[in-house]
């Protein structure tokens, strides 16, 4: 049965794949930016991001099914995810309710909201209405990764001059010890909304593009995105560290957190390759997002253990001894 099992699965096919793996893994890189910023940089539990993504998604197909030129109907997808990101740090700062129902109630309105922009709950984008820059027809996917990585490259440009700015270091200052912050005289409740509307609105971005390259926007696509840019953001991590440990820094933090949205569509394309059911996806990311997790709390539990420093006592202890010898 294993034979039979192995026999059916297709190397060809795998490797055909892997480019729709990469146009996606790079449209969900910027997503996962934005989750970054909220979850790393504001330390915000913001769980706004699966309505505004779907709120870009909706708002692009829209769009584009008037007439509008597809990039203008990013920049537009752009703009109503920094309303969802307003309105969600509004309700956290100005009212007080905590940030993750906060996120919870932003993510619930904007399901009725997306059902109004569309009339209905799902909405195909005619083929022919534009000629779509991100999109995954074969024929053209080469074009969709070119323009998608470049998207991300000037995102993560923008992203880390903004966050060099004083605006900028006063959201990570915010991020890092919000009582400190305010005794210095930052308005902490105006980063918090700031880096709100910036990171729901890279999300929106994302939603838009995924919109494009499937053909379709529909009001449950961002339903679990919170998961996938977390998994985006952990495995980055977790891969930076291991691969250049102190060499790393943060404009490559952001290029990995891309990467590691990347590697999660490799994953996806190879499960889906093994003829794993596709309805176990959702299970299946929590379990990776899970493992992820737990990795920096075991190697921080290994570099604490007293086996560790016992390893690490001896290793000190060879390298005196061939000092010494030479």
């Amino acid at each position: 049965m294993l034979a039979a099992y192995f026999s059916s699965l297709s190397p060809v096919a795998l490797w055909n794949a892997m480019p729709g793996g990469l146009a996606q893994g790079l449209i969900w890189g910027i997503m996962a930016l934005g989750v970054y910023l909220t979850f790393r940089i504001l330390n915000f539990a913001d769980m706004t991001c699966d309505g505004s993504f779907a709120l870009g998604g909706c708002v692009c197909a829209m769009m584009i099914i008037r007439g509008v030129n597809p990039f203008v109907a990013l920049l537009i997808a752009f703009v109503c995810g920094v309303i969802a990101g307003l309105v969600t740090g509004i309700l956290h700062t100005v009212m007080g309710i905590p940030d993750i129902l906060a996120g919870i109630l932003t993510q619930i309105a904007l399901y009725s909201i997306n059902l109004n922009i569309m009339g209905k709950a799902n909405q195909a984008i005619p083929v022919g209405t534009h000629q779509m820059p991100f999109t995954s027809n074969i024929t053209m996917l080469g074009q969709t990764i070119t323009l998608t990585f470049i998207f991300d490259a000037a995102i993560i440009g923008i992203l880390y001059w903004f966050l060099g700015t004083e605006i900028g270091s006063a959201v990570r200052a915010t991020g890092i010890n919000a009582h400190m912050s305010s005794a210095q005289g930052i308005n902490t409740k105006l980063m918090k909304v700031v880096a709100l509307a910036v990171s729901n609105g890279m999300i929106a971005v994302s939603g838009a593009m995924i919109s494009q390259y499937q053909g379709f926007a529909d009001v449950k696509m961002g339903q679990g995105s919170i998961v996938i840019g977390l998994a985006a953001v952990i495995i980055g991590e977790v891969l930076a560290e291991a691969i250049l440990g102190k060499r790393l820094n943060f404009i490559l933090r952001l290029t990995f957190t891309v990467i590691g949205g990347i590697v999660y569509y490799f994953v996806y394309v190879l499960v889906l390759w093994l003829k794993f059911p596709a309805d176990d996806m959702k299970l299946l990311t929590a379990i990776v997002v899970a493992l992820f997790l737990a990795v920096p709390n075991y190697r921080e539990h290994r570099k604490n253990s007293f086996r560790g420093l016992a390893r690490r006592n001896a290793k000190a202890a060879r390298a005196a001894q061939n000092k010494e010898a030479e």
